[in-house]
């Protein structure tokens, strides 16, 4: 049962990278050398309400959803995810700071950190994420921006 939900999880949250076309999803990431932190941000309500209750997620019209991933680029030049730790904030556009408690989830291979942060509709706000890998000395900081309709 664990292992099908995180199935389900993992499969909404690729389909949120799928709507990169949509003004609600956004995605990136940034190269550091042998690592690269991968991003998406949504809002909570593209989440099936079944799959918000199971993964022990808030969804409502002011929650948005934050998703990190480590990956190492591999020998063959692909990529596999990687553990660590991963830490943040978000402000709004007059510099209100709000502190994201990422969660790690892991599906076989596959691991990522989530979190919620409240918004406003078409409130900007701007991430400022550490990730470490397990094992590295380095930390990887991220930043980015996006803005987030109520639907």
């Amino acid at each position: 049962m664990n292992r099908i939900i995180h199935a389900h999880w993992f499969a909404i949250l690729s389909l949120a990278c799928l709507l990169l076309l949509s003004t609600q999803t956004h995605a990136g990431s940034k190269d550091f050398g042998e690592f690269q932190v991968h991003w998406s941000v949504f809002p909570s309500t593209f989440l099936a309400p079944e799959v918000a209750r199971e993964n022990n997620l808030n969804r409502s019209k002011s929650i948005g959803i934050v998703n990190i991933s480590i990956m190492r680029e591999t020998e063959n030049g692909g990529l596999e995810p990687v553990s660590g730790q991963v830490e943040g904030k978000v402000l709004n556009d007059v510099q209100q700071v709000k502190f994201l408690g990422f969660r790690r989830i892991q599906e076989g291979n596959a691991v990522y950190f989530i979190a919620e942060y409240q918004y406003s509709n078409a409130e900007l706000m701007t991430f400022q994420i550490t990730a470490r890998p397990t094992g590295s000395k380095e930390d990887l900081p991220i930043r980015f921006a996006h803005t987030l309709f109520n639907d």
